[in-house]
């Protein structure tokens, strides 16, 4: 059971909250449709849900908000607009890379691409993929976990119809095993077709909360539009005459001189008007559904006025009444759902799965045709077929769907269930974020630029012969700020944290924002290792390099070479983590980089420049007194270790970058461990 209660977003400037006051539930074992014109507050609505956005209001998945749930993955299913991943990541390293952070096998991936019918594009970049292979991508990333409840934004919106069909049978079958589907549709005709439950919403604010048939019943009917300079007067005169004959009619004031009649005909209604010396400029039937458009407000109306009818409704009948909506209804051919025990006329005769499924493939070309139906009044009006509402009345809809050619080109439609829950680890963003980053092309085409960097600088160097050895071997120039290789790392850290921001899989596909503890320590880790395998890689390339072109002789391994590989790799591993946080904490790579570039060139002379002048106190002996104070024993070796770890901090660039270090980490811990979230 998903329970909405009381979402309203938080206004902006001068605006009125998208969503406001808005009170829903989903039940178990149906599909419900959260249906509105574009504008109306779907969107929100679901992000209000998934705490992604300000607001006010709770949900509640199955008794518990989202922050309490242990596994969100596990259940909840997220598919928000479009798939947001890297275009240059394969289709399977995606859902890879979504798997670990769920905490499900790796195997898990490869299963749904059979369910979803990608086995075949598996090798695929994302940045090629269709928009239906793209939704089928989404819709697998929100089954990694085999959720109970499913929220998806506009799922079918520029799909075909018969990846339409395969859309819905899927989420069908999902609710036959009991889970719950929420999803929004602009669309009345296909929240009639495909939903159980149908909750309608205009301006963020409730309209109406129907079951399918009573949706399809009431929204989706035959009408007579009348245009005439004296619609309230026309308005009282069907109103007098519907109360005289006890029939059941609704009129409708719309915007302008524009009346809709339910329950009527245009005969009816031309002699009424001719009986009266009403002028009427239009009068044609159309079909189609009453819910809510974005147009405009409607003017006053004539107040509503009750027709009894003996035998329907709950009291002494049902009632005729004049109100007031939004404006003209979209017109379109219905798929009209009989209510149980109503007679379907006799042109309403498409009863077998093979012609709904026919109907269900013509609909949409017949729409494409641009012209709303409306149909004059010279001809009595023919009810239109049923579609596949209609053939769907009886028995299961995900058996029905899958009849009507709903199954994809794959394996059946429902995806197997995890043999397990999902494992808390904190391995599980270790995981992730080797996959994320192993998974692009940036990664290693960074790692090939600093490599061909190096070697061209290192050899340059060394042919005009002024530099130094640690310079020639670290491929650090003097007009250079740092080594090429702390450039290089500095970049793929900015690029760890703005790929999140750029490409939020985390924050679309899990519902939770991607600046926490657990992935910091994970990312911190993690470019650690490759800044200081990108070092290794940068005096092992310019070694061989320089021996190769200029003999053994240009290039000796000096005798304290690990203090200065240490070196290099610390200064490599700070400017990983200095574009790491910046990038983090500004939310864009290129902040990132601007951050690594200004340790040297701004944050080092601004220290210069306070500390210079001669030191009034020397830390000569911090060792040995440390040792006496430490109640653990160690070497006398690690002594030698610690004092060249403190002069090597002491330097300007190590000073600056760890100055700045602390900054952004405390900025980082500031805005980003505010939010709710976890792993």
């Amino acid at each position: 059971m998903l329970q909405a209660v009381g979402l309203t977003s938080t206004p902006r400037r001068d605006r009125t909250s998208a969503v406001e006051g808005l009170t829903f539930e989903a039940r178990p074992g149906s599909v419900t449709a959260l249906l509105g014109a574009s504008g109306a507050g779907k969107t929100t609505a679901l992000r209000l849900m998934l705490e992604l956005q300000p607001g006010r209001g709770i949900t509640y998945f199955r008794g518990r908000p989202l922050h309490r749930i242990a596994h969100p993955a596990r259940e909840i299913g997220v598919l928000l607009g479009d798939v947001p991943g890297h275009p240059g990541r394969t289709v399977r390293g995606q859902l890879r890379m979504l798997s670990a952070a769920a905490g499900v096998p790796a195997a898990r991936a490869d299963e749904l691409l059979d369910v979803v019918g990608l086995e075949g594009l598996r090798d695929e970049r994302l940045g090629t993929l269709s928009l239906g292979m793209e939704r089928r991508l989404g819709l697998a990333a929100a089954l990694l976990g085999d959720p109970h409840t499913l929220l998806l934004d506009a799922p079918s919106t520029g799909l075909s119809p018969r990846e339409n069909n395969w859309l819905f049978g899927l989420l069908s079958a999902h609710a036959a095993q009991g889970g719950t589907v929420l999803y929004t549709t602009d669309d009345p005709k296909e929240a009639a077709r495909a939903a159980d439950h149908v909750v309608t919403i205009d301006d963020g604010r409730l309209v109406a909360d129907q079951d399918g048939a009573a949706f399809a019943r009431t929204r989706l009917r035959p009408r007579v539009v009348v245009r005439t300079p004296h619609a309230a007067r026309l308005a009282d005169v069907l109103s007098r005459e519907a109360r005289a004959s006890r029939r059941s009619v609704e009129v409708v004031a719309e915007a302008g001189s524009r009346l809709t009649v339910f329950g009527s005909s245009c005969p009816e209604i031309g002699e009424a008007a001719f009986r009266h010396g009403i002028l009427v400029h239009q009068l044609a039937d159309e079909f189609g559904d009453a819910g809510p458009g974005p147009l405009p407000r409607p003017a006053p109306v004539p107040a509503a006025v009750s027709v009894p009818v003996p035998g329907r409704g709950s009291g002494p009948g049902s009632f005729f009444r004049a109100v007031s909506v939004p404006g003209p209804a979209r017109a379109f051919r219905p798929r009209r759902a009989r209510a149980e025990g109503e007679t379907a006329p006799a042109e309403a005769h498409i009863e077998t799965h093979a012609e709904a499924h026919a109907a269900a493939q013509a609909a949409p070309q017949a729409e494409s045709q641009n012209a709303p139906l409306a149909e004059t009044c010279a001809a009595p009006w023919t009810a239109p077929h049923s579609g596949t509402h209609a053939a769907f009345q009886d028995g299961s809809r995900a058996e029905q769907w899958a009849e009507a050619g709903a199954a994809p080109d794959g394996p059946g439609p429902v995806p197997p269930p995890l043999s397990a829950r999902p494992v808390r680890s904190p391995l599980r963003p270790m995981r992730y974020e080797l996959r994320r980053m192993l998974g692009i092309p940036s990664t290693p085409l960074t790692v090939a630029a600093v490599l061909v960097a190096a070697v061209t600088l290192a050899v340059t160097l060394a042919h005009t012969g002024g530099a130094p050895l640690p310079g020639l071997l670290a491929a650090w120039p003097g007009i250079l700020p740092l080594p090429t290789a702390a450039i290089g790392a500095g970049l793929l850290g900015a690029l760890s944290f703005g790929h999140e921001f750029r490409y939020p899989a985390l924050t679309g596909a899990r519902g939770i924002v991607p600046r926490r503890l657990g992935l910091l320590l994970a990312k911190s880790v993690v470019t650690a290792a490759s800044a200081v395998l990108l070092t290794l890689l940068v005096v092992v390339a310019d070694i061989g390099v320089l021996r190769l072109v200029y003999g053994p002789a240009a290039a000796p391994v000096p005798g304290n070479w690990p203090v200065l590989v240490a070196g290099w790799a610390g200064l490599a591993v700070g400017s990983a983590w200095a574009g790491l946080l910046a990038a983090g904490v500004f939310r864009a790579a290129v902040a990132g980089v601007a951050a690594v570039i200004a340790v040297p060139t701004l944050v080092v002379p601004l220290l210069q420049a306070v500390f210079s002048g001669p030191s009034a106190r020397s830390m000569a002996g911090f060792a040995s007194r440390l040792h006496e104070l430490a109640w653990l024993q160690w070497p006398g070796q690690a002594d030698r270790w610690l004092m060249a770890v403190i002069r090597l901090v002491a330097q300007p660039v190590a000073a600056a970058l760890t100055l700045s270090l602390s900054v952004l980490l405390c900025a980082y811990l500031l805005t980003g461990l505010r939010r709710r979230a976890r792993w």
